[in-house]
């Protein structure tokens, strides 16, 4: 009895001290800022961007690429990843801008030279500014909402308050809470998290059309909270599959072809 006794009160010490680095590092988790080095456009090798301050609705300033469309082609409001800056993930739209099409790039705030700490609610002000931006320039007819990963969940939540002309949705989850829950079942994550993104709640308000994107063998987020998703979404929308596709390397499979193709003339 004695053992057993001292087997439970391990355990139990275990789980809890599990429980509390769960709560306390969690934000650490969902938000590894992987660079806070603020990097003009020219250093990365994007002459061609401009790089812009915004001010937010809570008194943080974030930086923002963009790359100016062409007269009648659609501008790209692009919505990172957890892991993503700036410098980094750029190149993928090489192939974009070729055609005259534009990019709107923000770094959320504690990335990329923005300033502030990352959150739900932080990342949504950081949307906001960054489409008070677009909407200043371009018509919403022109304005193409794109989220990537986490960055699926700040879209989402953008494009059901405001008018855009189409979503692509890569890498999408359900809500960061279904992701948790699944990572960590033993653990009462959706009593713990501070930052659910329940896009769940939010994708029936998007009227624009909708293109989902997963590679289903994606490890980090199963196609299975994408399809979920998908699931309470309106029409019209479209769920592309790529079998070898992971999380971080759907280009490799043809995905920004299918974005162009979804894109198509999507300008006024």
């Amino acid at each position: 009895m004695t053992i057993l006794k001292w087997l439970l009160i391990i355990v139990a010490v275990g789980y809890g001290g599990g429980l509390t680095a769960l709560f306390l590092l969690q934000r650490a988790v969902l938000f590894p800022v992987p660079s806070r080095e603020r990097i003009v456009p020219a250093a990365a090798g994007f002459p061609v961007a401009e790089e812009h301050i915004l001010a937010t609705a809570d008194g943080e300033k974030i930086v923002v690429w963009h790359v100016p469309a062409k007269p009648g082609r659609p501008v790209i409001l692009y919505f990172h990843g957890n892991g993503d800056y700036l410098a980094g993930f750029f190149p993928r739209f090489h192939d974009l801008i070729a055609d005259g099409t534009g990019i709107v790039a923000p770094a959320y705030r504690g990335y990329s030279g923005s300033s502030g700490s990352p959150s739900e609610q932080g990342l949504l002000a950081d949307a906001e500014a960054a489409y008070g931006f677009a909407s200043a320039r371009y018509s919403p007819e022109r304005i193409v909402a794109w989220g990537f990963s986490l960055g699926s969940g700040v879209a989402v939540a953008l494009a059901a308050r405001h008018p855009v002309s189409k979503l692509i949705l890569e890498s999408p989850y359900s809500s960061i809470a279904d992701v948790a829950a699944s990572a960590f079942p033993i653990f009462p994550v959706r009593l713990l998290l501070r930052d659910t993104f329940r896009s769940d709640l939010r994708i029936a308000g998007v009227k624009a059309p909708l293109l989902f994107m997963h590679g289903e063998r994606d490890g980090t987020i199963p196609i299975a909270f994408g399809e979920r998703l998908f699931a309470l979404a309106r029409e019209p929308k479209q769920f592309v599959r790529f079998p070898d596709g992971g999380h971080n390397d759907l280009d490799y499979f043809g995905a920004t072809a299918v974005a162009r193709r979804f894109i198509g003339a999507s300008g006024g």
